[in-house]
């Protein structure tokens, strides 16, 4: 008999294993979307030097490289947070549905 809720909070072997995927699942997630990020936010320079004209641009007097990096990188930053945090939190429903999916199923309850 399996009663995955007790087994999570009494941190038996099962317990464990179930906590380390959803540990496990939610830094895949931190390392793709840190990974997707930098991409972007790398790519801005690497297009600057690939294209010096797009370095020589200016928006009311500010290059476009320093408005690209020092302004719009910033709300970029802060949209990757929220879906990270968005995304993790479905994870713990997930497996908080799932905690209590095999306890209902076990025990025979509602």
């Amino acid at each position: 008999m399996v009663r995955t809720r007790v087994e999570v909070q009494e941190q038996t072997e099962i317990g464990d294993a179930l906590v380390r995927g959803l540990m496990r699942a939610q830094l895949g997630l931190g390392l793709r979307l840190g990974l997707g990020l930098v991409v972007v936010v790398v790519a801005i320079p690497l297009l600057v030097f690939a294209f010096p004209e797009v370095a020589a641009a200016t928006v009311f007097g500010i290059r476009v490289t320093w408005i690209a990096l020092g302004l719009l990188a910033y709300p970029v930053i802060y949209l990757t947070g929220l879906l990270y945090v968005r995304l993790a939190e479905n994870a713990e429903r997930d497996f908080m549905s799932l905690v209590d999916d095999e306890e209902s199923e076990v025990g025979g309850g509602p």
